[in-house]
């Protein structure tokens, strides 16, 4: 999904959907999309119904978040539990007709053996081959990574996206990665997640509060987007009731960053 291109800017607004009701809700709204995150996609192949059922109603468009990786470096777990989870899950895709898939797989050297870091590669290499076969763009999430960190992935891999984690991006350092993101990669940014924090060094300060609750140069971050002619999707990863209560707030903060919605 991308915003037509002549003017200024535009951007699709979509919220988490943890259920089929939620997707129903967020259609309600006037969200552009849904996004589902997928824990276990067995349980997901048994819910499909359900989901199928509101796109029959309602036809909303749907992108997917995939489970996480469990230990980012134990190997054997990573090869035998997380990548199965995920080839499973790119295969369900398109009962839904769902297009981008979102992963998580830490590739901080900080926190990450040199090892695991190029098993990870080829990993992703495998994985970008399946979604591609089937149209799925897979996006990599940072985690803590910054930018060049992930430099290596990128130029190896030309089809792998970007979704840009604002609110990841701000912890384990003073400035927001998110900058330098945009800096190195503008076309690898191909999905966006937005929520905010008050900054930290821990996953328990990944707090998902909602715009303007916390330290996040959120203007200066859709300005920058807005230079880079960013005309893609924004997910706000909020509770249903924060993203009633921020949507305005959020659409208010991007049409003054020059964007359309």
């Amino acid at each position: 999904m991308e915003a037509d291109a002549k003017g200024d800017p535009g951007v699709y607004l979509g919220g988490t959907a943890r259920s089929p009701e939620d997707v129903i809700a967020l259609h309600q709204m006037g969200l552009a999309f849904a996004e589902i995150p997928v824990k276990d996609p067995e349980a997901f192949q048994n819910s499909l119904p359900a989901y199928e059922a509101v796109m029959d109603l309602s036809r909303p468009y749907c992108l997917c978040h995939g489970p996480r990786e469990g230990d980012p470096n134990n190997v054997e777990t990573l090869e035998t539990v997380y990548l199965p989870r995920l080839l499973k899950l790119i295969s369900l895709m398109p009962r839904l007709n769902m297009r981008l898939l979102t992963i998580h797989l830490w590739i901080d050297p900080r926190f990450v053996k040199p090892d695991v870091i190029a098993y990870k590669a080829g990993f992703l290499q495998r994985l970008t081959g399946a979604a591609d076969e089937i149209g799925i763009l897979l996006c990599l999430e940072n985690l803590s990574e910054n930018a060049d960190h992930l430099s290596p992935v990128f130029e190896a891999l030309p089809t792998l996206g970007l979704t840009l984690d604002l609110g990841h991006a701000q912890l384990l350092g003073d400035q927001n990665t998110g900058f330098g993101f945009m800096q190195k990669f503008p076309e690898r940014i191909r999905h966006v997640h937005l929520h905010d924090n008050l900054g930290g060094n821990s996953a328990a300060d990944d707090l998902h509060l909602p715009v303007g609750e916390g330290i996040i140069d959120v203007d200066g971050l859709f300005e920058s987007l807005s230079l880079i002619k960013y005309s893609r999707t924004i997910t706000l990863e909020l509770t249903l009731d924060e993203i009633r209560q921020n949507l305005p707030e959020v659409k208010e903060r991007l049409t003054r960053a020059g964007f359309s919605i």
